[in-house]
């Protein structure tokens, strides 16, 4: 219990803004990152390390592939998502995620290719703490050109401002 009430009582450490709880998210808010550029030795140093298929490490046998390139994992994919968004919903005081829902990658992402994400809060209900609300987003990581590659629903627990 006190290390929620420490981070509920604290600013954010990266920002001069103060956190935002369950109370000042309003549902219909759109959030959107700035655009992130993904190289190709980004995506296989990635691939190498945590998901090594051969074509998203290997230039000239992804050529053969379905994708005729090397593409970023999904998991890579949903890392990159995890680090835009908390530029843009960093100043919520999360509790944590409890689910994603509806998660489908629509299109690969390949290398050198500048990505963006998107938020959307598409509902809110208490719940029997007064300690905390739940808030579910609508979740999506673009390419440039605002084509779908990752989209999901999260559901997260905030914590309320008393």
């Amino acid at each position: 219990m006190a290390i929620n009430n420490v981070r509920k009582n604290i600013k954010l450490v990266s920002s001069e803004k103060e956190w935002r709880y369950y109370e000042d998210v309003i549902v219909g808010e759109k959030r959107k990152s700035e655009n992130y550029f993904v190289t190709e030795k980004e995506i296989i140093d990635f691939a190498s390390n945590y998901d090594p298929q051969w074509f998203h490490t290997d230039i000239d046998e992804a050529k053969n592939s379905k994708f005729q390139s090397i593409i970023a994992s999904g998991i890579h994919v949903a890392a990159l998502w995890r680090q835009l968004d908390h530029k843009i919903n960093g100043d919520i005081n999360f509790v944590c995620g409890i689910g994603w829902d509806e998660v489908r990658w629509k299109n690969p992402l390949y290398p050198n290719n500048e990505i963006y994400v998107t938020s959307e809060c598409l509902s809110k209900h208490d719940t029997t703490s007064n300690e905390k609300g739940v808030a579910i987003f609508d979740h999506a990581l673009k390419s440039a050109d605002g084509k779908d590659i990752l989209v999901f629903n999260g559901t997260c627990l905030i914590y309320k401002r008393n």
